[in-house]
């Protein structure tokens, strides 16, 4: 038999490329989706030689409302379903709101939030006529708490939390499943591209101790795999959500303003 395919969309770097090797190593035939074709390519090549699978790299930027349908049309063109559908993709943005780039802003809505509905809407419906399959959707610990000076990414994080949350319970008749990935500070590029670096957030995540995405990637794989609905990798991390149920979020969003002032 065919092994089975994964979709994964921000597969070029960070956890996205580390969930590309958990599945890639455990047999699955994979479909990578990123901007950056030289790396994607490079990355799908030594996959393939690797693990003996095929790989599928796709160059898109989902920042662009079309490229979901292209993305879409290009996945029916292999004629294999998608077994797994990973939201992978997302970026975030460190800004005084009212001051923000608002192109940035909205490419970042248009990624974090309509690409992956729209992706998820599509493969969900065909996942649906056989019945079978599983969908990892990427938020983040930011998803339980409100984010001054990073209000819309939190935001945006929180929808994908609450929609995988639902969408789950809305397939619980039948056998697809829904997971939430809620990482926290993880060594990607996000920090850099967020315009996060000279928070005092990351200076205290680098305290703390911040998390390879490797071991990100093994733990969500995991987990998902056993079917975890939100899965939340590392003790810290854990600590920091359940301690949003003792406090008032107008104290928590007090503390988090506090935290991601720049130095």
């Amino acid at each position: 038999m065919e092994p089975k395919l994964a979709v994964i969309t921000g597969a070029s770097g960070g956890i996205g490329y580390e969930l590309a090797i958990q599945f890639a190593k455990n047999g699955y035939n994979l479909v990578l989706v990123a901007r950056r074709q030289q790396v994607l390519e490079q990355f799908a090549h030594e996959l393939t030689q690797q693990f003996k699978v095929k790989v599928y790299p796709i160059i898109l930027d989902l920042t662009i409302p079309e490229s979901i349908d292209i993305l879409y049309h290009q996945l029916k063109q292999l004629q294999q379903p998608a077994d797994v559908l990973v939201n992978n993709a997302g970026f975030g943005y460190f800004s005084f709101f009212p001051e923000s780039d608002i192109q940035k802003t909205l490419q970042m809505l248009q990624l974090n939030i309509i690409s992956l509905t729209h992706l998820t809407r599509l493969i969900s419906r065909d996942m649906l006529t056989r019945n079978s399959g599983k969908i990892m959707n990427v938020a983040s610990t930011a998803a339980f708490q409100p984010g001054p000076l990073m209000a819309v990414y939190y935001a945006s994080k929180a929808y994908v939390l609450s929609f995988s949350q639902a969408l789950n319970q809305e397939l619980k008749s039948s056998n697809i499943r829904v997971s939430a990935l809620c990482p926290g500070a993880t060594l990607t590029g996000f920090q850099e591209f967020a315009e996060l670096e000279n928070s005092k957030l990351m200076n205290r995540m680098r305290l703390m101790g911040i998390m390879n995405a490797d071991e990100v990637a093994r733990i969500a794989y995991k987990k998902f795999m056993r079917g975890k609905r939100i899965i939340i990798p590392g003790f810290m991390n854990k600590i920091g959500v359940h301690a949003n149920r003792f406090f008032s979020r107008k104290f928590m969003t007090k503390v988090i303003h506090k935290m991601q002032v720049t130095l």
